[in-house]
């Protein structure tokens, strides 16, 4: 297939894009490369040192012979957009070119604004680009599960039946998103499932949980290929504060109570999810919705597992639990479904201790490049 890995200079994107190419899929990337300007922003960087996006694909190219062409641009740019459609006609478009954080859509009024103007904008032409020049192409959209919230009841892949005064209906499952960054997720969805049902085009949402883990077949074939790793307390996801933390003898910090609890994947099962939805895709008209994680922990589980590993090393380690800067529930109920990926023959790569010994060697190796100011959460919701 002729596919595009929109933001493949990203965290997801890279490994995406180099599996799809040694699947033998004719790849194109398309990144504005903001996620390095927003280093540059915070005054921040990768854990790991990585090279420029020219680099890393003539590295790809230099090892396997495959070319992967670039196109550097903004997707809220349409005529831009439409151009590169117009040059790759793609088969399926691979959609992870969105600004990604929550803390980061937090920070004031014109990041919240930006969030959603950025990423709303940018799906909405991406919509457009595949109405008129590619209407066949199937949208591999990446979601996330933060669009469901906590809710009291099992979290549904997407939809829900609800019986209501004698009727029944298969209604979209109802949002609770925790932050101006999952909001624009939700309207991304709602976008999408109506141009689906109003354009016939064809889409599959995948509502992902938390990304751990760094390298995949791929990016460990040479050191130019190797994938960012982020820490800090606007890009950085829990379990990395906690494996850097734990690596630079920092108290590892968690928020409240620790009893929330949140959906996590393997870097290498995103990679075969994507490739999965591209070879079982969506009909013409059908927004599918599958639920993208493999298991789901609480910050305390996390916490209290890093520190068993950390240990394990000689390191020493001690948990602190410090006031939550977020809005949301500590101690709530949390069971979700994810049978859609695991039906199409998804094999999970669990978060074993070998994993985390892996993601914390990193952590030592590199702990120099750490930036100690921001491994701590500055961002407030209150």
């Amino acid at each position: 297939m002729r596919i595009i890995v929109a933001g493949g200079d990203g965290f997801c994107g890279w490994p995406t894009a180099l599996y799809l190419s040694k699947q033998g899929h004719d790849v194109a990337i398309l990144d504005n490369l903001s996620r390095r300007k927003w280093d540059d922003e915070l005054r921040s960087n990768s854990l790991t040192p990585i090279a420029t996006l020219e680099e890393r694909v003539a590295k790809w190219k230099e090892i396997t012979g495959k070319d992967i062409p670039i196109y550097v641009g903004d997707m809220c740019h349409y005529d831009y957009l439409r151009e590169v459609f117009r040059q790759v006609n793609p088969d399926a478009f691979v959609h992870f070119a969105e600004q990604r954080s929550a803390p980061y859509s937090m920070i004031d009024r014109d990041h919240a604004v930006f969030t959603q103007v950025n990423n709303v904008t940018g799906t909405l032409n991406v919509l457009y680009a595949i109405k008129e020049m590619a209407p066949d192409c199937h949208l591999i959209k990446l979601g996330t599960m933060g669009e469901y919230g906590t809710p009291n009841i099992d979290i549904e892949e997407g939809y829900i039946k609800i019986q209501h005064k004698g009727r029944e209906d298969i209604l979209p499952y109802p949002k609770q998103p925790g932050s101006f960054y999952h909001l624009s997720k939700v309207h991304d969805s709602h976008n999408i499932m109506f141009t689906c049902r109003a354009w016939g085009i064809r889409a599959t949402d995948l509502n992902q949980g938390v990304v751990y883990g760094l390298d995949t077949d791929e990016t460990m074939l040479d050191p130019m290929l190797v994938n960012r790793l982020d820490y800090d307390g606007v890009f950085g996801t829990a379990l990395n504060r906690f494996l850097i933390q734990a690596s630079i003898g920092h108290d590892l910090t968690v928020y409240g109570s620790g009893g929330q609890t949140r959906a996590f994947l393997n870097i290498k099962d995103t990679v075969r999810c994507i490739e999965i939805a591209a070879n079982n895709p969506a009909d013409r008209g059908e927004f599918r919705v599958f639920n993208q994680f493999t298991e789901w922990f609480s910050v305390q589980d996390l916490a209290e597992r890093v520190k068993i590993v950390a240990e394990e090393q000689d390191l020493s380690v001690n948990i602190a639990h410090i006031e939550n800067p977020r809005v949301e529930k500590e101690d709530h109920y949390y069971n979700a479904v994810n049978t859609n990926l695991l039906d199409l023959g998804l094999q999970p790569y669990l978060l074993t201790d070998e994993v985390l010994r892996d993601i914390l060697s990193a952590c030592v190796t590199n702990k120099s490049r750490v930036i100690v100011d921001n491994v701590m959460p500055k961002v407030s919701w209150k």
